[in-house]
């Protein structure tokens, strides 16, 4: 696995694609205000997001983060998107993993990456 990062999408420069970076938006829904113009995105791995029960059921509340981090991780070892994404680091040295979360560290951009991290292959 090459270089990858994550990166809030509204934060300055979400938009500014850095040249040789391949940037993908692991959100099941496209940000709100966010122009794909603007966003930069090179691929839309909506699949890969978690499921729309669980976002639901998260809605980013911190006291239930543990418990979204527990079922996201299940849902991405049955998840073939996991697959499709792992194909994208393969081909790309430097990987975004774009997100609309306000929270930097409690969000699905932060456990997908130390999922990859943690299952390479």
């Amino acid at each position: 696995m090459g270089n990858v990062r994550i990166q809030r999408v509204y934060d300055d420069g979400g938009g500014a694609a850095v040249e040789g970076e391949f940037r993908v938006l692991v959100d099941r829904l496209w940000p709100r205000g966010i122009t794909k113009e603007r966003a930069g995105v090179d691929l839309w791995l909506k699949e890969v997001a978690p499921s729309t029960e669980l976002r639901k059921a998260f809605h980013h509340d911190a006291a239930l983060f543990d418990d979204f981090l527990r079922r996201y991780n299940e849902e991405l070892e049955a998840n073939p998107a996991v697959d499709e994404l792992r194909e994208v680091l393969r081909h790309h040295e430097n990987v975004v993993l774009l997100y609309s979360a306000k929270d930097s560290a409690q969000n699905q951009a932060a456990v997908l990456l130390e999922y990859l991290r943690a299952h390479p292959e």
